[in-house]
């Protein structure tokens, strides 16, 4: 593809493109595909299809029945598509016979969640919303009668034998666990402007990681692919920091003991557009995943899970990822889970950083450059 105004329309194409000759290789893939499949065109060029895909995938029963005529042209709709480490997609998938290229074939992905993404995202907001105005009341409400009990509670210990010790005790744990519990209602009730400065994602993804090694992810290993290029983007340092920590969290705990994994990737996706508070549509081409490879959320909770108190766990508030969707709305962001037995994957989309001076957004290898992670820590 030499002549640049097919290349320019090519590398347009919001769907993943690629053209595979008789051989069922890669010809040439267009950017949408490179940030899909998360190879560049230079290494999946000439590598055979079964590779990436695998050879039972239904990707390449549709190209052989492209293939049976000149025109031909095939299609299925909600196809899970499965990669090399990653989780499945639900997608739609259209291939076309290119007998131009004597035995060709043309192929088209769309990944099938991106509008339910938004829909839901925009569900979420409203969800964590509702909440602001019960966490003010909560707060004061309860938290300052809960001190008294549990300073009551610690002057009756003082005054009384060992085995009612014991009960005051319990009184001074049970009411720590409510205030704690209402601290974290009580962040919905902050309705300050987030205050946005130029990011880089991977200084902030690389703390999220070392501190989550340290501590609650021991038992984890951990499998980093990051687009180096990726511009900075407009947030709070400290509010992505929790962002990631909380979803690193849930990440460990959901992976098994042994053989648990967590993967964390970058990307660049242009052309993805959400109309922000303002009116303006606002472009979100940063793309942040964590995935775990835990049982899966159950599909009970699939489309209520960042909604306030909802959780599968046993001694869960069900305020994390709620708190998690009001701080990345907060940032002009939206986020999304996929999950499937085997694999979990939250996926943010945020926008770039702009310069107040320009207006301009930065671009791809704008950013000061981060350090590139090694593929696999343990």
């Amino acid at each position: 593809m030499t002549d640049p105004t097919y290349e320019a329309v090519w590398n347009a194409l919001p769907q993943a493109a690629m053209i595979l000759d008789a051989e069922d290789c890669f010809v040439i893939v267009n950017g949408a595909a490179e940030n899909f499949l998360g190879i560049s065109s230079r290494a999946l060029k000439g590598r055979r299809v079964a590779n990436v895909f695998g050879e039972a995938s239904r990707l390449m029963d549709l190209v052989g029945q492209a293939r049976k005529g000149p025109g031909i042209s095939v299609a299925e709709h909600g196809l899970e598509l499965s990669l090399p480490d990653r989780p499945p997609r639900l997608v739609d998938l259209h291939v076309s016979s290119m007998p131009e290229l004597s035995g060709g074939a043309m192929v088209l992905i769309q990944p099938q969640t991106l509008a339910e993404r938004m829909d839901r995202s925009l569900t979420h907001r409203a969800a964590a919303r509702s909440v602001i105005g019960l966490s003010a009341m909560l707060a004061h409400e309860i938290k300052n009668p809960l001190a008294g009990i549990s300073g009551a509670a610690q002057l009756l210990s003082m005054q009384l034998g060992d085995q009612e010790t014991e009960l005051c005790e319990l009184i001074r744990e049970e009411a720590d666990r409510i205030a704690s519990l209402l601290d974290k209602v009580e962040q919905f009730g902050d309705n300050r402007p987030t205050q946005l400065s130029p990011v880089n994602i991977h200084d902030v993804l690389d703390r999220a990681r070392l501190s989550a090694k340290s501590g609650f992810a021991q038992h984890v290993r951990f499998v980093e692919d990051y687009d180096p290029s990726l511009p900075p983007t407009a947030a709070d340092p400290d509010q992505l920091m929790q962002v990631f920590l909380n979803l690193l969290k849930n990440a460990a705990e959901a992976a098994p003991k042994v053989g648990g994994m967590i993967a964390i990737r970058t990307s660049y996706r242009p052309g993805i557009r959400m109309a922000a508070p303002s009116g303006r549509r606002e472009s979100l081409p940063l793309q942040i995943s964590i995935s775990d490879n835990g049982p899966g959320v159950p599909d009970s909770l699939k489309r209520d899970i960042f909604e306030p108190f909802v959780t599968s766990k046993a001694t869960g508030s069900g305020l994390g990822l709620a708190l998690v969707s009001k701080i990345v709305a907060s940032h002009g962001g939206v986020i999304d889970c996929e999950s499937d037995p085997g694999w979990t994957t939250f996926r943010m989309l945020l926008p770039v950083w702009r310069d107040p001076n320009t207006k301009k957004p930065a671009g791809p290898g704008k950013a000061a450059k981060a350090t590139t992670p090694e593929k696999a820590t343990s």
